[in-house]
């Protein structure tokens, strides 16, 4: 018989970096999972993704056991990274702060492309860029 889920969790912590520090322990404590049991999980999964956020679905069942799923990092991380940039524009419709190639894009969205509900590969690149605009960066060919 499968287990009773009483509840979803979903936080963004950086790749092996999982403290029990808010947000982490608050959020898990309330639920009343193990926090250094999750924080050790999440961890030693996400080792080779050190310090990029990483989104994580946390499944919390009624005997106080738990699953989780990690997800890619969000589009905007990785445009962040790509273009080279701390943050994006301030006034996105005004203001471009930096340039990425098509090239650039497609990578990132073959990245994305588990977590992403395009049919194809063009429609992931096209969500992708959407993002980039919305952040001030300027998609070039």
């Amino acid at each position: 018989m499968a287990k009773k889920v009483i509840g979803q969790i979903k936080l963004q912590i950086p790749g092996g970096a999982a403290t029990p520090a808010p947000p982490v322990g608050p959020a898990l404590g309330q639920a009343g999972v193990n926090i250094m049991d999750f924080c050790k999980a999440f961890n030693a999964r996400t080792q080779a993704d050190q310090g990029t956020i990483i989104p994580v679905v946390i499944t919390v069942f009624a005997d106080r056991s738990y699953s989780f799923i990690t997800k890619t990092p969000p589009a905007a991380v990785l445009l962040l990274k790509a273009a080279g940039i701390k943050k994006g524009s301030g006034e996105p419709n005004r203001t471009k702060v930096a340039k990425v190639t098509r090239s650039q894009v497609e990578e990132i969205a073959k990245v994305k492309m588990p977590d992403l509900n395009a049919a194809s590969l063009e429609a992931a690149m096209n969500t992708v860029a959407g993002t980039a605009r919305s952040m001030g960066i300027e998609v070039i060919s």
